[in-house]
This record gives structure tokens, C-alpha cells and sequence, in this order.
């Protein structure tokens, strides 16, 4: 296989990774066959994984206009993944000029994308690092320059949450990113769950058995369990809701159903 340009010296090609499948399902082209075969094995339970990730990634663009609409100009994007059209600092810095934006993923070839795309843009940067280690996240020198604390701050946590296990204590490293954040910050926050899938959860099953055999577990949380992730926060309205349903625009009448699978929600710290 014929290593790209794009793609870091140091990463195994011939091994599936999350965030160059979530890029595929996007209509992508910083993947390969190997991510290729993993999403096409995946839609065969879940044939309507492409259209979940489109309504994340719309939701995500609300919610960051949103955000900017409330004055914040500092966004931190934890498992931001590989950069495509409508990213988060485009969205942002269009509705702020200026507003600060740090994207966090572990995924090689996430962080080396993200580093060509931001050349040039002051006010933007990428950090290497893992959720489940906030503290070198929150000590990282693009954080300390762009990033300042003791204002608000839009911290996005979009489909990631659902590839940390419980026994990595997802609800721990939220709480610890909550706690550096200063009153008036927000979290932006999607998750998979089977409710809401228009399919029986045994077959969507087969879809989290694929991301468990490439060593990437998909952790479907139910509404009550993605809604202590909020604990500490006020939420926004509507709530914890479908990710077409969150201040929809326009309104999602002729939504394909698979975009209701999985929550979304937006807190606000007091």
C-alpha cells in the first residue's frame, strides 16, 4: 500500500482508525482501503451511519453560532478528529473574527491534517493528546497562548465520549475539564445510544461489534447516562435531545430517521 503524503511516517496504515472512518463517512478523502472496509462492514448492520454523522456535524455547527452568540470567543475541541469543510474554527472565527480555537485528538493523522490546515491561522491551533488525560491537555503550550481560563470557554466534546470505556472514567475527565473552566462556560457534547435507532438494537449491535474488533470499542450509552455527563451544568434548551432537535434550523420535518439516533446537548456552567 502506497503510504500518502498526508499521512505521518510513524503510523501503521494497515490498521483501522476512528477518526479516518468518521472521515469517510463524511465524504472524506483522508482514508484508506483498510478504514474503508471497517465503514462499509458497519453499514452493513447500520446502513445509516453516514446520515448520524451528518446531523453530528450539523449540530456541531449550530451549537459553535450558538456559542459565538453568547459572546464566547474561545472554543477547545476535544477529539476533533480530521479537519473537514465546516470545522470548528471556520465556523467560529466566521462568526467572531478572532475567536480562539485549540482542536485535541490522539489520532496521528487527525493532528498532522489539522496542523497543514491551520498554517497560517494565528488563532488556531492543535494539540496532541488523549481526553483521559485532561491535565496534559489543559498544561499544553497551544492552550496557555491561545486559550485563557478565566473566561469562557465552548469546550466540544462531539463523538468522543462513546469510544472511552467506563474504565477509563469518562465522567472523571469531564468533571476535571469542568473545573478549570470559568462560570459561564459551555459543553458541547454528542453520544451514540441505541435509543433512537430505527432498527432493533441487536442489529445496530452488529455495527458496535465492528469498532470493538478493530480495538476502537463504540459505547452506547443510554439518556440518563450521557445526562450525568452534564453534571455541573445548567442545560440549555431544549435539553439532552435528538441531534436534528437541538435548535433546529430549519426545522427537521423530512430528516432522514437515522439522524435521530444518538443525543446532543449544550450546558452552561453557573
Amino acid at each position: 500500500m502506497e503510504r500518502p503524503a498526508w499521512a505521518p511516517r510513524s503510523i501503521d496504515i494497515s490498521v483501522p482508525s476512528v477518526s479516518r472512518i468518521y472521515d469517510f463517512y463524511l465524504g472524506g478523502s483522508h482514508n484508506f482501503e483498510v478504514d474503508r472496509e471497517a465503514a462499509r462492514k458497519a453499514m452493513e448492520f447500520l446502513p445509516g451511519l453516514p446520515k448520524i454523522m451528518q446531523a453530528n456535524r450539523a449540530f456541531m455547527r449550530r451549537a459553535v453560532r450558538f456559542a459565538a452568540g453568547e459572546g464566547i470567543t474561545q472554543f477547545l475541541d476535544i477529539g476533533s478528529g480530521i479537519p473537514t469543510f465546516g470545522n470548528v474554527h471556520e465556523v467560529a472565527q466566521a462568526a467572531v473574527p478572532g475567536a480562539r480555537v485549540v482542536y485535541v485528538d490522539n489520532d496521528p493523522v487527525a493532528v498532522a491534517h489539522s496542523q497543514a490546515v491551520l498554517a497560517g491561522n494565528d488563532d488556531a491551533d492543535v494539540v496532541a493528546a488523549d481526553l483521559r488525560k485532561p491535565r496534559e491537555i489543559l498544561s499544553s503550550p497551544p492552550l496557555d497562548r491561545l486559550i485563557d481560563l478565566n473566561r469562557p470557554v465552548a469546550l466540544l466534546l462531539v463523538a468522543i465520549l462513546h469510544f472511552v470505556e467506563d474504565a477509563d472514567d469518562p465522567y472523571g475527565a469531564v468533571a476535571e475539564l469542568r473545573e478549570a473552566l470559568a462560570p459561564g462556560s459551555l459543553l458541547i457534547l454528542t453520544h451514540a445510544s441505541y435509543e433512537g435507532i430505527p432498527l432493533p438494537a441487536e442489529r445496530a449491535g452488529g455495527a458496535v461489534d465492528v469498532y470493538k474488533d478493530i480495538r476502537n470499542p463504540l459505547i452506547m450509552r443510554s439518556r440518563d447516562e450521557i445526562a450525568r455527563f452534564f453534571e455541573g451544568y445548567d442545560m440549555v434548551e431544549p435539553g439532552l435531545v435528538p441531534m436534528p432537535l437541538w435548535r433546529p434550523d430549519p426545522a427537521p420535518e423530512d430528516e432522514d430517521p437515522y439522524a435521530f439516533s444518538g443525543f446532543a446537548g449544550v450546558g452552561r456552567t453557573a
